[in-house]
């Protein structure tokens, strides 16, 4: 189990990690949100609108995902089994090896999405977007950074022996 000082070691790296995370999908959004409404308002208003809106859209969403992926497994909002926890949390170690099970199952997901988000990201590299030309590979890339992420994160809990949290508080020791 994490040490007190371990744990409070760990904080301020995970909520820089979690503000770092909100202001890119913020930023994400909010660049959506006018690209998309300044394309409305010219098409409807005027007949015309900008061909970049669309593209640069699906580009920005694509990343809010991911960056929002990443931001969720180390809140415990994802990538877990919590009912088969749940059920076993009385137990601790079945409890335990769970824990690591899930981890290793996390782990494994992990590098397999990288490995396959990589392989998309080398094809992307010879090709170009239709409109606003910015290599290809910049759709496939969030996925694997986040596949990163999560993996590294999911190891540093596995060699920590962290507690698996159930999510929404309910962190079972």
């Amino acid at each position: 189990m994490n040490s007190p000082a371990q744990q409070a070691q760990l904080q301020p790296s995970l909520s820089r990690f979690a503000r770092i995370s909100q202001l890119l999908m913020a930023s994400c959004l909010g660049v959506m949100a006018v690209a998309v409404f300044i394309n409305v308002v010219l098409r409807y208003g005027f007949g015309s609108g900008v061909a970049a809106s669309e593209e640069l859209s699906r580009l920005l969403f694509v990343w809010m995902v991911f960056i929002g992926a990443a931001a969720a497994y180390p809140a415990g909002e994802h990538m877990a089994f919590t009912s088969l926890a749940g059920l076993l949390a009385k137990r601790p170690v079945a409890f335990g090896l769970l824990t690591a099970v899930i981890r290793l199952l996390v782990i494994s997901a992990s590098a397999m999405l990288a490995w396959g988000a990589w392989q998309q990201v080398v094809v992307g590299m010879g090709s170009r977007s239709v409109v606003m030309a910015y290599p290809a590979a910049l759709l496939p890339l969030p996925a694997f950074l986040c596949a990163v992420a999560i993996g590294v994160m999911a190891v540093i809990e596995l060699i920590q022996r962290k507690p698996l949290d159930l999510g929404h508080g309910a962190e079972v020791e």
